[in-house]
Parts: C-alpha cells; structure tokens; sequence
C-alpha cells in the first residue's frame, strides 16, 4: 500500500491520478527483479535488478528531451552525467541497479538503443547512455555480477506508462532504506496545467535517523549505513535544462525532511527531465526556438514545493511498498510498519 492508503499525507499539492511518474504523460516504467540463489547453500543469492525509466514512448535518440542533472553528494558510480549536464539533453532511457552493474546494464542499454538505432556510430554520432546506481550488496553477491546486459534491455521492454511497481522490485530488489526495506518508490504533484512525478530508489539511512513518522524502532537493521538515493524527475512543464537543474536542487528538501543528512558515503542523485518538447537529433535549421516558464512566475515556486513534496513521499511509498526480503547468507530486511504521529 502507498503512505497516503495508511492515512499519511504529505503537503499540500494535488497528487496525480496515479501518484506515480507515469503522471506525466509519456513517461515509462520497465523493471527486471533477480531473486534467485546462486548456488546449492544459498549463501550467495541474486537480489537485485533494474529499472528503465523511458521518457516517451518514441525513439528516444532521434527525439531528445530537455535534461539536467544535480549531485547533492558526490559518492556514486553514474554514466552519461557529464554530456547531460553539458548538453542539457536526455537521449536514452535513464537506468538504474546496483554498483557493480553498472557497466553490464550500460553495455546492454547500449545495444538497445544500437538496435532501436543503426546510423549511431556509422553515419551520425555517438550515444549518452544514463545509468545510476546504488550498493545493495548486504542483500546481494554484488560480486557475482548477477545482472548481465540482456537484462537491461529486458527492462527497457517491460517499460509502460501504467502504474509503476514499486517496493522491492528492479534496481530496488536490495535496496535498504532507514534500516528497513526500501527500494523503489514514486509520487507525482500537480501544479497548475503541469505535473511533476517522481521515482525514487531509496537506500540510506539508519534506523534511528527515521525522523518523519512513528514506527517500532526493533526490528530494523542498527549497522552504520550510508547509502545512496537516485532521484528521477520528470515534468511536462516547459523548462530550460537550467531551470530544470533549479528545480532538481530542491529534491534534496524532501530528502532532508524524512531524516537524511546527505552523509559522507551517500550517493544522492538527481536526473530530471522534461516533456514539454522533443529536440530532434537530425534538423537542417540553424536555429531552434523553445518554450519555457518565466523564472518570476508563481509556477516557478510552485515546480520547487512540488519537488520537495513529491520526492518526500516517494520515499516514503519506497518503504510502505516494500516487503520483507531475504538474501545472501540468510540476511534478512524487514518491511517498515509505520503509522502517522499523534
């Protein structure tokens, strides 16, 4: 069940009909859950995945989205941040796994789109590909590279613009949140004519650092973990790749407010992106003309409280989502009860 279906609700802005990402229009959820052991004792056990968050339904190289990313603390292993940030466009689908999978989940995002794509590298240029991670290796053989590159693509293909599953699925089958299972999580606010959705893969936090809500503070895990969180935006509002970067520093207000200190092994990521038009890869003009929201506008502030709101409550549904996990060497995350404070 989400927070809000167990009486908890988080500011003040309208939810999207589904609360979910895949609020806003076009945008697409695909994931691949391993949940299997990896050999005869069970000491080594794939629980782990991927996740593809599509921004269109359409050929995502040749029709580009506005994009920017911002790092609130830096200890993460991404790719394709560089180029987003220097072009301020998307042009793949946004990944995300675990640490070591990176490269796996990069190579197969990349014959995908190879695929989807035959002049990239022969008669036109080169491919971003996006791929952010988080360490679910209490959980995980992170060792043992359980995700193999045809289980991104695999992801990539499963994507639909229904709502997404969230919980301890995908990249967030590991993934460990305030010393409770965490993992996936999403949310969406509603401001004006636009929507902001947001999709979260939670795994920060200690236990005690849990500041929003009650819960029974036993059953989770004590250890010292810093984690990591990405964060993906997305918003059909019509904005610069600068401004989106603006809206993407508030992300870390929703982050603060459930406990997180951003600290110093955490890697907490945002990528944010929006709908609003699609920049062709191939175009004979000299000079293009774009739509966005005037940086003094009410909607500005409102884009700002809708970024903090809608991250807040996806990790939040990270953990209402999620269930209990068992994995390698018989470890085992419990799934978070928790009840709105008197």
């Amino acid at each position: 069940m989400k927070a809000r279906e167990k009486g908890i609700t988080v500011g003040k802005l309208p939810t999207g009909v589904k609360n979910c990402i895949t609020d806003v229009e076009g945008v697409k959820v695909g994931h691949v859950t391993l949940d299997l052991p990896l050999d005869e004792f069970g000491n080594d056990y794939a629980c782990t995945g991927v996740t593809a968050i599509l921004p269109h339904g359409g050929n995502l190289f040749n029709e580009k989205v506005t994009a920017a990313s911002y790092v609130i603390n830096g200890f993460g292993k991404t790719t394709g941040l560089v180029q987003l940030n220097e072009l301020g466009v998307l042009e793949s689908p946004i990944m995300l796994t675990n640490t070591f999978a990176v490269p796996a989940v990069t190579q197969g995002t990349l014959e995908y789109m190879l695929g989807e794509n035959p002049e990239i590298g022969d008669t036109t240029g080169t491919i971003n590909i996006v791929v952010g991670e988080c360490n679910d290796s209490y959980l995980n053989s992170i060792r043992l590279f359980p995700v193999k590159p045809e289980h991104a693509k695999e992801a990539i293909m499963n994507a639909s613009g229904h709502q997404a599953r969230e919980g301890a699925v995908g990249a967030g089958k590991g993934m460990i949140c305030f010393g409770y299972k965490g993992g996936i999580g999403s949310s969406s606010r509603v401001v004006e004519d636009y929507t902001v959705g947001c999709l979260v893969l939670s795994n920060f936090g200690e236990m005690e650092e849990f500041r929003a809500f009650q819960y029974d503070g036993k059953t989770g895990l004590s250890e010292t973990a810093d984690g990591s969180i990405i964060i993906v935006l997305a918003t059909n509002a019509p904005l610069s790749d600068r401004q989106l970067q603006r809206v993407a520093k508030r992300c870390g207000i929703g982050l603060g407010r459930v406990g997180s200190h951003f600290s110093h092994g955490s890697g907490d990521i945002v990528i944010a992106f929006s709908t609003a038009e699609k920049i062709p890869h191939f175009a004979e003009e000299l000079t293009e003309t774009r739509i966005q929201i005037r940086e003094d506008s009410l909607v500005m502030n409102q884009l700002f409280t809708a970024a903090a709101e809608a991250v807040e409550e996806a990790i939040l549904n990270s953990l209402s989502q999620a269930v209990t996990t068992k994995g390698r060497a018989g470890r085992v995350v419990n799934h978070l009860n928790f009840l709105k404070e008197e």
